[in-house]
């Protein structure tokens, strides 16, 4: 424990913790609405195809991080011009994913610089955040929660019911391609701690866990933010403590984000069994 105080003395520490705790905000108010808008995928898809910008921004200008920002825009507009409807947007996804893939490892193929450069892509590096970085996902994470703030109350209507949403006059294509513009930022930011392949363990899983403890859209999304923070700044902490280990921030990330849902399934089944046994006490 004396060892993790000791390594937050450190500017590079600080700065990682700074940018944990931005992204998991951010991942944790846009989740819930992954969730219940059924876009896994999209988040998937997002991640994987904000790789090959990534890869083109390191090879033109040494920066991956406004590569993967700029193709995950790209990539969310093209999502929502290809899939209007929900039925048809999984296998847009799936379309676009293929080539983006193969057209990221064909790029890499064309870089020479350091080796680390291209894996922090796929699996991140929460240590190496500059101050410009942190700077840039603060930027990041307050466009998103002062524009979730201003259409949560509509987004929420034309996620549960989208038929009722759109007869009652609200704009919910207008507000899908909002919201996927807002993901890819967040996917954009996450991929940043956790990497492209590990990005699910903070733009879902939280709220996936928060679902089990509440249906309540304001406490669900609450407890969503909560479990992101405990699964980001919770990882990192613990891989200061086993910084004498090879194991990147990232898994361990991925590791308290399962953790924390593993939890929650166990709570929801337990206080299930409880509910049914006081039922039959009752009917006897």
């Amino acid at each position: 424990m004396s060892n993790t105080f000791d390594m937050l003395q450190y500017p590079f520490a600080q700065h990682a913790l700074i940018a944990a705790t931005l992204i998991a905000i951010t991942c944790g108010l846009v989740a819930p609405f992954v969730v219940m808008r059924d876009m896994a995928f999209a988040v998937h898809g997002t991640a994987e195809l904000s790789f090959p910008s990534a890869v083109a921004g390191l090879l033109i200008a040494s920066d991956a991080v406004s590569g993967a920002l700029v193709g995950s825009i790209v990539v969310a507009t093209a999502f929502a011009l290809l899939g209007r409807r929900r039925s048809e947007s999984n296998t847009a996804i799936g379309v676009v994913l293929a080539f983006g893939l193969g057209l990221g490892v064909f790029l890499l193929s064309f870089y020479n610089g350091f080796s680390s450069a291209a894996t922090n892509i796929l699996f991140g590096s929460l240590v190496s955040a500059s101050t410009r970085d942190v700077v840039i996902l603060g930027v990041l994470a307050v466009v998103v929660v002062i524009t979730m703030v201003f259409i949560f109350r509509p987004l929420l209507f034309a996620s549960v019911d989208p038929a009722v949403a759109t007869a009652r006059g609200v704009p919910v294509q207008r507000l899908g391609l909002i919201f996927l513009l807002l993901l890819a930022l967040t996917v954009t930011e996450a991929a940043q701690v956790v990497g492209t392949l590990l990005v699910l363990s903070l733009a879902i899983t939280p709220a996936a866990a928060a679902r089990r403890w509440t249906a309540n859209p304001l406490a669900f999304t609450a407890i969503s933010v909560l479990f992101a923070l405990l699964a980001a700044d919770g990882g990192f902490l613990l891989s200061l403590a086993l910084s004498n280990t090879d194991i990147k921030a990232s898994v361990l990330i991925a590791f308290v984000s399962f953790g924390i849902y593993l939890i929650s399934f166990v709570a929801e089944r337990l206080r299930g069994d409880a509910q049914r046994g006081s039922a039959q006490v009752a009917a006897t």
